[in-house]
């Protein structure tokens, strides 16, 4: 059973920066693929970026290409997500999310395990 904590959120204004992190227990990290997801108030939670579980391949929402970066570090079983330029329609809470067999490109049934999540707050 893998656990999922996710750190980092909180309040930035429009134009800053930053680092959200997923730390991992419980399990072998460095087998599963990882991504990120949002779900701002009143809609369904979206992707926003993965990483295969060797950190070769990244993905990207369009929303966000350019500005969000996804990383990981299977030796400390750790992955971030590096938000810049961050706007107020960045405005979530932000997930990680890991799946053995499955890239998290997409909000699947059954993935294999979440976070709790963490909120990001933009301010204009």
């Amino acid at each position: 059973q893998v656990q999922l904590v996710e750190s980092g959120g909180g309040l930035v204004q429009a134009g800053g920066s930053l680092r959200l992190s997923c730390a991992a227990s419980g399990g072998t990290f460095s087998v599963y693929h990882m991504g990120w997801f949002r779900q701002a108030p009143g809609k369904e939670r979206e992707f926003v970026a993965a990483i295969t579980w060797s950190g070769i391949m990244t993905y990207y929402a369009d929303s966000v290409k350019g500005r969000f970066t996804i990383s990981r570090d299977n030796a400390k079983n750790t992955m971030y997500l590096q938000m810049n330029s961050l706007k107020p329609e960045d405005t979530a809470v932000y997930y990680c999310a890991a799946d053995r067999l499955r890239i998290p490109t997409m909000n699947f049934d059954g993935m294999d395990y979440w976070g709790k999540g963490t909120l990001v707050t933009v301010s204009s």
